[in-house]
């Protein structure tokens, strides 16, 4: 028992013509059946209100508030999970870091303790260098001597046989 909207144009016309001939009859405030009938009418555009338009509207209202709700909800737990990924990122950096400071550290502690290893064997070598030559120049000194005091002895024969003579000298 549906009523088109064109049937119920028609009931509309046809109780409107009735109420304008029932309006000369009794004045202004005439109730005879009109009032229940735009009564009847009135409900029954209610419901059909409600049926073709009210419901799918607020059905479609009602879709897109969960739509909106789960999206809500599933922003919210991206949210945290990012917020958690992002600090478990942050602590593995932090970590990163130590180790790298560690192991720059160490390195530097190496490289000091080679660098002096190579210093002190480079004094050493230089030590024993500086001795080599040092003996070495002491032995050319006293090779020097020797062979300057030989000749330091012929001269001062030579000398003494010019001056006092060689019977002299050879006594």
């Amino acid at each position: 028992m549906t009523i088109t909207l064109v049937e119920m144009t028609n009931w509309m016309i046809l109780l409107a013509a009735e109420a304008v001939e029932t309006t000369k009859e009794g004045g202004l405030f005439d109730f005879d059946a009109t009032l229940p009938l735009v009564a009847v009418q009135f409900l029954i555009l209610v419901a059909l209100l409600n049926v073709l338009f009210y419901k799918p509207l607020t059905r479609v209202l009602d879709e897109r508030a969960e739509y909106i709700r789960q999206n809500l909800n599933q922003a919210k737990e991206d949210s945290q999970k990012s917020e958690e990924l992002a600090q478990k990122f942050e602590k593995q950096l932090n970590q990163a870091r130590r180790e790298s400071q560690e192991i720059i550290a160490q390195a530097q502690a190496e490289a000091q303790e080679q660098a002096a290893k190579n210093i002190a064997q480079a004094q050493q070598e230089v030590q024993a260098q500086r001795e080599q030559a040092s003996a070495e120049i002491q032995e050319q000194k006293q090779k020097a001597l020797q062979s300057l005091e030989s000749q330091v002895d012929t001269l001062s024969r030579q000398i003494l046989e010019k001056l006092v003579g060689t019977e002299l000298a050879q006594r």
